[in-house]
């Protein structure tokens, strides 16, 4: 992710700081528009759909906050980065309490702008109105793949972590495909006793065993031509997984109990969080099996290794949650977006859900904060008796933090790890100058 084809309003009455900005926005790829005054800012924003505003809080003629507040109950808002002296900081807290993205005190250094703004973009849900598994690179492509593969009929295998969203993309695939008038149909493997699974896979006859008094018609038929979605197929008992390949190879199955084969017309999406190679090669999944539902493969990469789609996430889950004026919440704040890009989410996208839906619930003010969404972060805090952090030790923590992560995960490539952090090589290296992370290699 980058600036690069980004448009940016620029709201700066100082012509030598103007100039200096348009210029360092320019060389990433952005266009910008400057206003030097409220009132042509105004008319400018009202005019035009800019990702972002960067925004001084003097000007000439009005404060940025009263730009603000007039601009907010006219138009939709992009996210606005407000710029102040250092004695202005209540007033840009308090701009950050009514909604605005972020601010920065002068004197700053033009890398540190760019990647506030860049960060402000990626997560501001104006700029992804057309997202629907995410807004990350790798979620875009696997959406495009969801989209090719819609048409066909092949078998789909989705892995990924636990939570990770694979039922969502299977939902997805059902969604835009010409079955998406027919049934998804989802069984959890691991949640259906191994004595009971043939039955519900395949159904069964009437009189076909004790306690079977009529006819039961199985998952696979009543899928009809929709999806049927084998969740955790790696919990599927290896005597069951004979009779699915032969539902998936001959496009038909017998009733348990029954003599008649029933025809079956649904497409199989599998999914796993086991390695199934590795279970093929111990014998505790059929070989065969694998390569018939390994026809088509999606990876779901897990959520750290894909942080620009967790502001968006969260958005989109407080959209959902927040309920018809039931909770009286406006949104997050800056430091809970921060705190949890630092986080490493093992549950996912399933956790993330979770700690959001708790959050409006227990949140005592205007505005979810970190230690709403991290409690257990907050009660150790609190008992190891640590002394607040400003504002800036807190922002430098975190990104020292998540810098590190990524640092490590590159093998510390300067090309990837700002690719990955959506950033340019010269933010990146700024920063770790600044925050003393030592050196990278480069990967060209």
């Amino acid at each position: 992710m980058s600036l690069e084809g980004r448009v940016i309003g620029l709201v700066e009455d100082d012509p030598i700081m103007g100039e200096s900005l348009v210029q360092s926005l320019t060389l990433e790829g952005s266009h910008v528009d400057w206003w030097r005054t409220g009132r042509d800012a105004m008319r400018g924003l009202l005019a035009t759909s800019p990702d972002l505003v960067v925004c001084d809080i003097r000007l000439p003629d009005l404060t940025g906050d009263r730009l603000f507040r007039e601009l907010a109950g006219r138009c939709a808002l992009p996210p606005f980065l407000f710029v102040t002296a250092f004695g202005d900081i209540g007033e840009a807290v308090e701009l950050m309490q009514r909604g605005a993205g972020d601010y920065m005190t002068k004197p700053f250094a033009i890398a540190d702008l760019v990647g506030r703004a860049n960060a402000l973009i990626h997560r501001h849900p104006m700029s992804h109105a057309d997202a629907v598994l995410g807004v990350s690179d790798a979620m875009r492509e696997i959406e495009t793949v969801c989209r090719r593969i819609s048409t066909l009929s092949s078998p789909v295998l989705i892995t990924g972590e636990t939570g990770s969203g694979k039922e969502i993309c299977a939902r997805f695939l059902h969604r835009n495909s010409a079955r998406s008038r027919e049934p998804f149909v989802a069984v959890n493997c691991a949640a259906i006793p191994a004595e009971l699974m043939e039955s519900e896979l395949l159904g069964h006859e009437k009189g076909a065993f004790s306690g079977a008094h009529a006819l039961h018609r199985g998952y696979a038929e009543r899928a009809r031509s929709g999806i049927l979605f084998l969740d955790e197929i790696g919990e599927m008992p290896l005597g069951l997984q004979a009779k699915l390949l032969r539902l998936v190879e001959a496009r038909e199955f017998h009733r348990v109990g029954g003599e008649t084969s029933v025809p079956f017309g649904a497409r199989v999406v599998c999914a796993t969080n086991s390695d199934l190679v590795s279970e093929a090669r111990h014998g505790r999944f059929r070989e065969d099996l694998l390569y018939r539902i390994d026809v088509v493969r999606i990876d779901l990469p897990p959520m750290r290794r894909r942080p620009a789609d967790l502001p968006w996430l969260m958005d989109l889950f407080f959209e959902q949650l927040k309920g018809d004026g039931q909770i009286n919440i406006r949104g997050f704040s800056t430091l809970a977006y921060d705190a949890a890009l630092e986080h490493a989410w093992p549950g996912n996208v399933r956790e993330l859900r979770n700690r959001i839906e708790r959050a409006l619930a227990l949140a005592r003010g205007d505005w979810v904060m970190p230690a709403d969404l991290f409690p257990e972060v907050a009660e150790r805090v609190a008992s190891e008796g640590n002394e607040r952090a400003t504002l800036a030790e807190v922002r430098d923590a975190a990104e020292r933090r998540q810098i590190e992560r990524v640092l490590k995960e590159t093998g510390r490539q300067v090309g990837e790890t700002a690719r990955l952090l959506g950033i340019s090589r010269t933010t990146l290296w700024e920063k770790m100058r600044r925050l003393d992370l030592g050196a990278v290699e480069p990967d060209d």
